[in-house]
């Protein structure tokens, strides 16, 4: 199974503000550098990302992104499952329609396949992905630690400097 592209981003976007620390609200252009994806695509995803109560974002002075609660400790399986959308691994109806799809087995075994992929995915949270709240770090080590640092709007890179998480790679 392949995610979309915009759930890749959203996934990146969602594990980026996941090590911020709450007072850090780096604007949608500074994420789309940090995670390395265009800046339209990362605001077509932070648009859906609000949308599903998983980012929410602050306009004005002070402003930026956070990711929410919900994001933070919400089931992966189901943010996965909602950026994808409902629908069938194969296209059996696409034009021209498969001849076999009335007594095809495939459809089925892939879908079963499918769900048992978002399942495999329920049990984890934005936060079991970067380590754990607040420091990005886990039991494997820095998360994120190729990550460069991105200055804020202001000049002040983002991210602690030096060595962690967002830190130079080595």
């Amino acid at each position: 199974m392949r995610l979309t592209k915009s759930t890749d981003i959203a996934l990146r976007i969602a594990m980026r503000l996941a090590v911020l620390d709450e007072e850090q609200t780096p604007t949608t252009r500074e994420v789309a550098e940090a995670v390395g994806v265009p800046y339209h695509h990362a605001a077509k995803v932070v648009s859906r990302l609000q949308h599903l109560g998983i980012v929410e974002a602050r306009r004005g002075r002070g402003g930026g992104l956070a990711l929410t609660a919900a994001g933070r400790t919400g089931s992966l399986g189901r943010i996965v499952r909602e950026l994808e959308g409902v629908g069938d691994v194969v296209g059996c109806e696409d034009e021209p329609p498969c001849p076999l799809r009335h007594s095809c087995r495939l459809r089925g075994a892939l879908r079963r396949a499918q769900e048992a992929f978002y399942a495999s995915l329920d049990p984890l949270t934005v936060d079991d992905l970067v380590g754990g709240e607040g420091g990005g770090t886990g039991a494997g080590g820095p998360v994120l630690l190729g990550l460069p640092v991105v200055p804020e709007a202001g000049g002040a890179p983002f991210g602690p400097p030096g060595p962690g998480p967002f830190g130079p790679s080595t």
